[in-house]
Parts: structure tokens; C-alpha cells; sequence
């Protein structure tokens, strides 16, 4: 096997300094591992989404609720499904090596950075336009306003995600030479401003304060995955890790027994608190002790193709998981108003017998759309900008359509104007110039910063 040089923290210098670790990922070996871990990911935001889906049917019509609300097996789901934190330090883990690795044949942060708004964009746009000619095909068909206002709202909600992963990923290049300077140092600071904004918060009691953890703990967590991707932890030993993990573990549980935070580990991210700071530790911590059998685990065949699957998928799931569960439970609705048959009320016997079953519908539905869509994903980066100006106009392009379907709800206007955003980020993001196609794009990564196989590039 071809040996890399990562790097290891000198302590009391906090400077890095090589150390050796088992794959060569600047010839674009895979770790199938950290893909397999990010499908698990990719997989339980569906199954927790699924999980939160209440349809019920009274005499004024159908009721569309989250049925998690007030129950108490949401706080025990989440701890299991919060798998947000993990995600966020394998985009770090990902995201730094092929970083690196178009760096070391000259391309540009430019060129990273368009790579990521295509990946993540492009997939985006599509299913934003679709769900707005879906809803205004409701409104047409008569569907009562407040009924597509709240379908169009249920659809914005987790494209937090797509905001704040794609701001991440445009800071990665800034915060992977911050890490190389002082990896210590950086991710201390962002922890320690991300911890001085809850204490804020819960000083003022203005919530609002919280939402400047959308940067602070994401990013955090982004830079945590750099160091699993240097090796430094992999550099701890066994016991060292095992004490990081299980005592990160012991401090969430104080701070949920003392009322510092939510036992809720869903509460905790809108807006985000340093508690998944602490989820984000435990979980690489473990994921640091498990990764060799990891490794053998998804060489299996069956393993391997569903790794495989919703690698190549990733943004095209997570963006279509939404739209069928919508699709589902106005099914479900139309079922019980024309059949007559009463749909169980959310977290009753009934109820939970039927999960099973709709969990299942769900993650076969999802594929199958993925399936459809997925070429979307796939379509090859074009020439990307060299200019700093216009990659981040066009980041912000991206951020502002995001920002205005989550502030102003689904409509068909906000789709249309979050459309039209979207498209011109991306055409910004593109060369502009002859003179600036030698330098096109090296490999082709998707949204996660997994290097997909047989793409073309130097």
C-alpha cells in the first residue's frame, strides 16, 4: 500500500509536522470507510425526517404535523440519528484532501471552490424549480392556500444544510491554511467563540444570537475533520481517544442534566449550540477506533453497492428525500379523505406499527428518484473563474437563494427568484476567458469532497 505523509501536532509549539499514514490519497485512492460512513449519514437524515411525518385526517381536513412534537422518544432517536456533526467533519476530512490534491497540480482555490458550487448547486436547482412548478400545480388544483404554504415551507427547512455546507466549503481553502499554521489554534478559536455565543445567548435570552453558530460550529466541526484527515488522530493512541470520546460523552449528558442544553439533540441545531461540538468529538473519536474494520466492512459486495449508490447520490438524496415524504403524506391524505379509513394519529400503537412500512416506502422512493435525477450530479464541471471577486459573488449568489427560501418560505415567486439566483451563481463561477482555460477543473468531487471514480481531469 502507498504511504503518504499527513501531519502530527507538535505539542506545546502547535505547529505540524509530518507523520505517516496508510493510503496515498494524491493518487485518488478512495477511503471506503469514510464513504461508507457518509452513506450511513446520508441514510439516517432520511430515516430521522421519515420518522417526524404526522398525517391525520378530521372532520375540517387533512392535518400535516411533526410528530415528534412533545414526545418523549425524540430525545433517545436523536442521539442515535444527530449524525449532522459527523457529516460536517468528513466533509472537513474530505474536502482538505482534494483540496490538497488539486493544489499540488496548480489549480487555483478558485477552481475548489467552483467545483463545490457546481456540485451542490446544480443538483439544487433543479429540485427547487421542480418543487415550485409542483406548487403552483397545487394552488391551480385548488389545494387551500394554507396547505401549500406549509408543503413549501416543510421543503425549505432542511436546505439549511445547502447554505451553510456550501459557505463551509467556500471558507475551506482560508481555514485549511489557518490549520496548517496553527491547527491548535484555529479550531480552538472557532470552539471558544461558538461556546462565548451560547453564553450570549442564553445571557440576553436573545435567541437570535444563536444563528452566528451557523459559521462558528459547522466550520469547528469542518476543521476537526482535518485533523483526521492528517492523521493526528490516528497519530493518538487507542486510550486517548477512547477517553475523548466517552468523556465529551459524559460532559453532554452534565450539560443536559444541568439544563445547559437540550437532551434533545434535534433542539440543538436550530440554531446550533456547541453541544454538537461534543456529538462531533464523540462520534470521530469512534469513528477514529472503528475505521479499520470500517474498511474491511465496505469491501463487502452488498456494503460496497450501497456505499457506492448513495455516494454518487449524495446531494440528489438529501435534496429529493423532502419532496416524496411531502409527496407521501398528501398521498397518504387523499387515501383516508376518498377511502374513508382513519390514519392513525401520530405516536400511537397504530402508528408505530406502520412505520416499518414507511420508513421503507420512504427509502425506496427517495432511491428511485435518486436514481433519476442522479445525472443532474453527475454533469461535469465546467471551466471555472480565476477570479476571486466572481467565486464569491457567486457564493453568495448561492447563500441568498438558500437564505431567502428559508426566511421567506417555498412559494412559487420565492422559487422562481431563488432559481433565477442559483443560475446566476452559476454562470458567475464559470471562466469568462481564454485566457483563463488552462487551469479548467482537475477532478471531478462530489458535494461531500468524495473524489468520484473514472472522472475525467489531470
Amino acid at each position: 500500500m502507498a504511504i503518504t505523509h499527513a501531519v502530527r501536532i507538535d505539542a506545546g509549539t502547535d505547529r505540524a509536522r509530518p507523520v505517516r499514514t496508510g493510503l496515498d490519497r494524491t493518487r485518488g485512492e478512495r477511503d471506503r470507510g469514510i464513504d461508507l460512513v457518509r452513506a450511513c449519514c446520508i441514510v439516517g437524515v432520511v430515516v430521522l425526517h421519515a420518522m417526524m411525518v404526522g398525517v391525520t385526517v378530521t372532520a375540517t381536513g387533512p392535518v400535516f404535523e411533526n410528530a415528534s412534537d412533545g414526545t418523549a422518544w425524540i430525545a433517545p432517536i436523536s442521539w442515535a440519528l444527530q449524525v449532522m456533526p459527523l457529516f460536517f467533519v468528513i466533509g472537513g476530512f474530505a474536502g482538505l484532501l482534494a483540496y490538497r490534491r488539486r493544489r499540488s497540480h496548480g489549480a487555483p482555490a478558485t477552481a475548489f471552490v467552483a467545483t463545490r458550487l457546481h456540485r451542490l448547486l446544480l443538483p439544487a436547482v433543479v429540485t427547487i424549480g421542480c418543487v415550485g412548478v409542483a406548487l403552483a400545480m397545487l394552488t391551480l388544483a385548488g389545494v387551500p392556500a394554507d396547505l401549500v404554504a406549509m408543503a413549501g415551507f416543510r421543503f425549505g427547512q432542511p436546505l439549511w444544510f445547502l447554505g451553510v455546507f456550501l459557505l463551509c466549503q467556500a471558507l475551506l481553502p482560508a481555514l485549511a491554511a489557518a490549520h496548517e499554521r496553527a491547527p491548535l489554534r484555529s479550531i480552538a478559536s472557532l470552539t471558544s467563540a461558538a461556546v462565548l455565543v451560547d453564553v450570549l445567548r442564553a445571557a440576553t435570552g436573545v435567541d437570535a444570537l444563536g444563528f452566528i453558530n451557523l459559521v462558528l460550529v459547522w466550520t469547528a466541526l469542518q476543521q476537526l475533520g482535518f485533523f483526521l484527515a492528517d492523521g493526528s488522530i490516528g497519530a493518538l493512541s487507542r486510550r486517548v481517544r477512547s477517553l475523548a470520546g466517552v468523556g465529551a460523552v459524559v460532559v453532554l449528558v452534565v450539560t443536559w442534566w444541568t439544563g445547559v442544553y437540550s437532551s434533545d439533540l434535534i433542539a440543538n441545531i436550530n440554531p446550533p449550540t456547541a453541544a454538537l461540538l461534543l456529538v462531533g468529538v464523540a462520534h470521530t473519536a469512534l469513528l477514529s477506533l472503528v475505521r479499520e474494520r470500517l474498511t474491511r466492512l465496505s469491501a463487502h459486495r452488498r456494503v460496497a453497492f450501497v456505499t457506492d449508490f448513495v455516494t454518487r447520490r449524495a446531494m440528489t438524496i438529501y435534496l429529493w428525500h423532502m419532496p416524496v415524504l411531502l409527496t407521501m403524506a398528501g398521498a397518504s391524505a387523499v387515501f383516508a379523505l376518498t377511502t374513508g379509513v382513519a390514519l392513525p394519529a401520530p405516536d400511537s400503537l397504530g402508528w408505530w406499527l406502520g412505520r416499518p412500512l414507511w420508513l421503507g416506502a420512504a427509502l425506496t422512493l427517495t432511491a428511485l428518484v435518486a436514481t433519476v435525477f442522479a445525472r443532474i450530479e453527475a454533469v461535469p464541471t465546467p471551466m471555472a473563474t480565476h477570479s476571486r471577486g466572481r467565486i464569491t459573488v457567486a457564493v453568495l449568489l448561492g447563500l441568498a437563494a438558500v437564505v431567502l427560501l428559508l426566511v421567506a418560505g417555498t412559494s412559487v415567486t420565492s422559487a422562481t427568484l431563488a432559481v433565477l439566483s442559483i443560475l446566476a451563481a452559476l454562470r458567475v463561477s464559470r471562466s469568462s476567458s481564454r485566457s483563463e482555460r488552462p487551469t479548467i477543473r482537475l477532478l471531478r468531487s462530489d458535494a461531500t469532497g468524495a473524489e468520484v471514480v473514472g472522472a475525467s481531469g489531470a
